[in-house]
């Protein structure tokens, strides 16, 4: 009798446990916030969430946003206006970082901030390396809000500092570890890496130039174009 009733529990458990693993997964569907009075309520809630445009919050930092020029990988203008913003902690991480760097004689370029998320759906349709574009499925942490793209600055020269390869490459040599580039240009990545990771911005593996917020899963993907904010 107990053997029987065993092969039937056995049998029960067996059942729900195939029934688990044909029942379809229902994918966790992506929140995008569009709506900018959903945008307004949300920065009520937690001032935190304010997109800061960081040029006026940081006026010695220079701007080089790239996808208001046809001068990217994209090969077109993708921003109607050449700003930049971020979260509030992000811009009071960098302002702390700008601090830090004018004391050694440099600087902060911004090639890019906040990003709607429609362009990253661009971005992804048209990339010729997926490895370097965010998946539209998941979203960028540049749709965050969390995520910024830049270099450093020479502030007596105003020029760039020699870095492994030019901004948005899309080869081996711009992961943030690769080591066969120059001594120079070793020296400078290292030490923007380093000196971003202090104020809780993180390199990204691939890209030595874009940096996330330790923060960023508290924020929601956006998709409110410039010229609203």
């Amino acid at each position: 009798m107990m053997i029987k009733f065993n092969l039937l529990a056995l049998f029960f458990f067996l059942s729900i446990a195939v029934n688990a693993q044909n029942k379809p997964v229902t994918a966790k569907k992506l929140v995008v916030v569009s709506s900018y009075t959903q945008y307004q309520v949300s920065i009520k809630a937690n001032p935190n969430n304010e997109l800061i445009e960081i040029k006026k919050a940081i006026p010695s930092i220079r701007l080089d946003i790239r996808y208001a020029t046809k001068n990217n990988f994209m090969r077109q203008i993708m921003y109607k206006q050449a700003r930049a913003f971020a979260r509030k902690p992000v811009v009071e991480s960098l302002k702390k970082i700008q601090a830090a760097l004018n004391k050694k004689g440099y600087g902060l370029k911004i090639f890019d901030g906040y990003r709607p998320y429609a362009i990253t759906v661009e971005f992804y349709k048209k990339a010729s390396d997926k490895n370097f574009v965010a998946n539209p499925a998941k979203g960028s942490k540049h749709n965050r809000g969390c995520a910024v793209d830049l270099t450093l600055i020479n502030l007596k020269t105003g020029k760039e500092l020699l870095m492994p390869t030019p901004y948005d490459s899309f080869s081996a040599a711009a992961a943030a570890k690769y080591e066969n580039v120059s001594p120079e240009a070793k020296k400078n990545r290292d030490f923007l890496i380093a000196i971003m990771a202090k104020y809780r911005m993180n390199v990204l593996g691939n890209e030595w130039w874009h940096y996330d917020f330790s923060d960023w899963r508290n924020y929601d993907l956006m998709d409110i174009p410039f010229e609203k904010l």
